[in-house]
């Protein structure tokens, strides 16, 4: 099945062939190369969304370390004897959307055939060596900001529960879950920034408690300040949750302290697993108007919602 993708000659020594397994891939000057590799079956039933929100996922893991999607491969399992061709088609339809909004290339891919469908990329990025973020870069004093509101887990929960709004859930979801986070990257980028990641199946809390052991600092969370999805907040109360999120919640309890009135609801969503979902920054107090003043400029959503602060008894404490 022929994907409309042209070569690029900037990238490709060897491109890719319909005879060929493998491409030749130019790697600029001055450049070090990030790796990824991501594919999940589908949160939506539009294909075409589908393919967009997978390829969106597979590409954050690069824009978190402040890099640039350079080259990718699909990944795709499908059920070819039970299932349309014309399905597959919009899936990888959909990521190309993705790959070419991204700038990348793309090289290729592999394919097999599976009962359930799955699909993501393999990605190639490249980053300055020394200029990228990590986990492990936090610092106390460091303000923590996030790229996109919580909430998507309980609202692809909702949708496989087929609660009569499927068609308001799908289109909410493909909207936040097939933004690119290209922005939070070059933010990264542009202010050197040393501390990131996406939220992803972890929750937001998870990957809070993550960059905190990795930074070997402590986390306040700012429950008030976290941009909740108005919709996901009320199906979380018909206790449509997902299960990975309770999972989330019971594997970081040990290492979290929660003080003051913290809403029930609202610690459940902070626990939620996402799907493509936003970055997590570390902005120094110096650069954080700075850091504002280029998502505001951009038109792009950003809230703050915590600081990094001295190791105590806790790594993460929600506030």
């Amino acid at each position: 099945m022929e994907l409309e993708a042209k070569p690029r000659e900037d990238v490709f020594l060897l491109p890719p062939l319909d005879w060929a397994d493998a491409s030749v891939i130019k790697v600029p000057a001055g450049k070090a190369l990030v790796q990824s590799v991501d594919f999940f079956t589908p949160i939506v039933n539009n294909p075409y969304w589908f393919g967009q929100i997978a390829a969106a996922n597979s590409l954050s893991d690069i824009y978190a370390l402040g890099g640039e999607p350079y080259a990718v491969m699909n990944l795709v399992c499908f059920p070819i004897k039970t299932m349309p061709k014309e399905v597959l088609k919009e899936i990888l339809r959909g990521g190309l959307a993705k790959i070419e909004e991204a700038g990348a290339a793309l090289a290729g891919g592999h394919s097999v055939e599976d009962e359930e469908i799955k699909y993501g990329l393999a990605v190639t990025g490249l980053v300055e060596p020394d200029n990228f973020a990590s986990n492990k870069g936090l610092q106390p004093g460091d303000f923590l900001l996030l790229t996109k509101p919580i909430g998507t887990g309980v609202l692809a929960t909702a949708l496989k529960g087929e609660i009569g709004e499927e068609e308001f859930i799908e289109k909410l979801l493909f909207e936040l879950c097939s933004k690119l986070n290209k922005i939070g990257g070059e933010a990264i980028k542009r202010f050197g920034l040393k501390a990131a990641t996406d939220v992803t199946g972890f929750g937001l809390g998870g990957h809070l408690l993550e960059m905190a052991r990795a930074s070997k600092v402590g986390v306040e969370l700012w429950s008030n300040k976290v941009p909740l999805l108005e919709p996901a907040l009320e199906m979380a109360g018909m206790g449509l949750i997902p299960a990975g999120s309770y999972a989330n919640k019971h594997f970081c309890s040990q290492l979290v302290e929660i003080k003051g009135k913290v809403n029930d609801l609202t610690l459940d969503l902070l626990f939620d697993a996402q799907t493509s979902g936003g970055l997590i920054l570390g902005v120094n107090a110096s650069l954080l108007d700075q850091v504002l003043a280029f998502f505001e400029q951009n038109r792009e959503q950003v809230a703050v919602i915590g600081k990094a602060v001295s190791l105590k008894e806790k790594y993460l404490t929600i506030l």
